[in-house]
């Protein structure tokens, strides 16, 4: 892909526990942070339970939509583990037991691995491992879509080894002003403009309350860096234009 093409991911958390509440999800930020140092804008992000007809269609729909997929969760070994077989049934391909995965639980566990082990040892026709450097058997990845954990420090653990499989264009940068003592408002006609006069950047805003009082931090997000010096200093020209002061650049770790 040409470097300045945009490259899209979706991510695919499966699980009932986190429709439920039981368990907080964290693999989502994980993976859009991984992604974005990569070149790969994460466009989409899709809960589903465990149920077989929507975590298929699911798969379906976002593998076609994006470059990329990433799912998370349902590769353990109990029954309601049913991610591979999704993928496999969304691939129309056959499940088989990974030699290199089984000896891997043998040597682990000693002699015979039992059903519930063997489980996860289960990898479509076609699929290639992803490797887990933490515990546990591997992930896999078939066509473009990847097949992650959801212990999350398993999960990027895994994603180690995928970072080197990725085709990315051009990665995004960003710049932040943070205002204080005045609120969204005092700021929605200055940035409006400056938006529309740089279609080609991202710029959103963020409120937050702090002891002096109302404001926010507006974020410009681009991938062309003088485009993007350009932008900040029409915003801050802009800001200023309408009375607004008390502005602070911030770096991307900052913001």
């Amino acid at each position: 892909m040409a470097s300045q093409q945009r490259v899209t991911a979706a991510v695919l958390i499966i699980g009932d526990e986190i429709l439920s509440g039981r368990t907080q999800d964290t693999n989502l930020n994980a993976i859009a942070r991984f992604v974005g140092a990569h070149g790969v804008d994460l466009a989409e992000a899709r809960v589903v339970g465990d149920v077989e007809d929507e975590i298929v269609s699911a798969i379906n729909v976002l593998r076609e939509r994006y470059d990329y997929l990433f799912t998370t969760g349902g590769i353990g070994p109990t029954h309601d583990d049913i991610t591979a077989d999704c993928v496999a049934k969304a691939f129309g391909v056959s499940l088989y037991e990974h030699p290199d995965i089984i000896a891997m639980m043998e040597a682990r566990w000693g002699g015979e691995v039992n059903a519930a082990r063997r489980r996860m040892a289960r990898v479509p026709e076609g699929g290639s491992l992803v490797k887990n450097p933490v515990q546990g058997p591997p992930g896999f990845q078939i066509g473009n879509v990847f097949v992650l954990a959801g212990v999350p420090s398993i999960m990027r653990g895994m994603l180690e080894d995928i970072g080197h499989r990725l085709k990315g264009g051009a990665v995004v940068i960003s710049k932040t002003l943070r205002i204080e003592g005045f609120g969204e408002g005092d700021m929605a006609a200055p940035l409006e403009a400056t938006a529309r006069a740089h279609p080609e950047m991202s710029m959103g805003s963020y409120p937050f309350y702090s002891a002096a009082g109302y404001g926010s931090q507006l974020v410009i997000r681009g991938r062309d860096a003088e485009k993007m010096a350009q932008a900040v200093r029409d915003l801050e020209a802009a800001l200023t234009a309408a009375g607004i002061s008390n502005i602070t650049h911030l770096d991307s770790e900052q913001a």
